[in-house]
């Protein structure tokens, strides 16, 4: 995916989605009130992706990330989660430093597809097969969460996990679409590995955004 950089003045403008105040639903945060920034863009192409609408940034164009930032600074609970499309296209320095300022924690959502700029206090890799993370994401990742369609993908699982350092959270999450079906499988390797957490996605249990 070729991204005009210049049109984005070093990241004071962004291709944003939608911005919204909601509750973490996943991973180690799950519950957690936060201001939620998500970006247009993405090359991973996950076929069960549940925000394909993303994926053409030319469908959203940039907004001024100072106007993200007045809306984020706005609400009660000091965190943003950025999220997308896949994030790490972006030069996100400019977003953190000014989320910082105003004493905002600044959590990612990334598959690492791409070398990952900002200050973060918290990193969630969600690392994906068919664009695997370059860099090293793995070894700054705070929470490793692999989606899992299927049990063979508990292979992709280790194969990530042996890679993160010893503080990182490990998650195994079930897709959405295959939740019935694969939960309990998920849960009796967990059981037998405890390494592994079990996340799910309780917004749409709570049916919020």
């Amino acid at each position: 995916m070729n991204v005009n950089l210049e049109i984005l003045e070093n990241g004071k403008l962004l291709p944003l989605v939608e911005d919204f105040y909601t509750i973490q639903g996943e991973g180690f945060h799950m519950g957690k009130p936060a201001y939620f920034i998500r970006l247009g863009g993405c090359d991973v192409g996950c076929e069960w992706c549940d925000a394909k609408f993303t994926w053409n940034p030319k469908t959203f164009p940039p907004v001024f990330v100072d106007e993200i930032l007045s809306r984020a600074s706005s609400f009660p609970a000091q965190a943003a989660v950025i999220t997308g499309g896949e994030p790490s296209l972006y030069p996100l320095d400019y977003l953190c430093s000014e989320l910082k300022k105003k004493g905002i924690e600044t959590f990612i959502e990334t598959s690492g597809a791409h070398t990952l700029s900002g200050i973060w206090d918290w990193i969630c890799l969600s690392p994906k097969k068919q664009q695997a993370p370059v860099g090293n994401i793995h070894q700054l990742a705070n929470e490793l969460k692999v989606i899992i369609e299927q049990e063979k993908d508990l292979i992709w699982a280790e194969e990530n996990a042996a890679k993160v350092s010893q503080e990182c959270l490990l998650y195994l999450q079930p897709e959405w679409s295959k939740y019935k079906k694969i939960i309990q499988p998920l849960v009796g390797y967990a059981k037998q590995y405890p390494k592994w957490n079990i996340s799910i996605q309780a917004h749409k249990f709570m049916n919020i955004p």
